[in-house]
């Protein structure tokens, strides 16, 4: 958990850095934020930061309350502010209240301003201690969020 929270660190400070590596000539950003429900790896509240790293790749690492997650996103246009199909991993929980992991794909609508939301699956990968004992935990379930996305130039 602490080399996670000093990667999200890393995400945090690197934003200006990134920023600064932008050429002037109007080019798209290249770094967005997502804020929003069951955003950061299925968390009720949480953020995720993405960066592209190729024309239509783009990777995302975020963490919320209380869970973190990670997202290999293909943008079906070449910009972070276009819709996607992403490969997520969720970690819902932590310690004593992690509930379950989660890996499948999603899409990604995003407007082409502000609003983002997610429909995908999630193919259960480990059920945690805080599962409820008297459930079974199904193999694939529901995954969805909704939220904001702020492109940083």
């Amino acid at each position: 958990m602490k080399k996670f929270l000093g990667l999200m660190c890393l995400f945090l400070l690197c934003g200006g850095w990134v920023k600064g590596q932008e050429a002037v000539d109007g080019k798209e950003p290249r770094l967005a934020v997502s804020l929003g429900v069951l955003r950061g790896g299925g968390s009720l509240v949480g953020a995720d930061f993405e960066f592209m790293v190729a024309q239509r790749l783009g990777l995302e690492v975020g963490a919320g309350l209380v869970g973190f997650g990670a997202a290999v996103n293909y943008h079906l246009k070449p910009t972070v502010r276009s819709s996607m199909i992403a490969l997520q991993y969720w970690h819902q929980g932590l310690g004593e209240y992690y509930t379950q992991s989660l890996l499948g794909p999603s899409f990604v609508f995003r407007a082409k301003k502000l609003f983002t939301a997610s429909l995908g699956l999630g193919y259960a990968l480990e059920e945690g201690p805080n599962w409820p004992e008297d459930k079974k935990q199904p193999p694939v379930m529901l995954t969805y969020s909704l939220g904001i996305y702020l492109p940083v130039k």
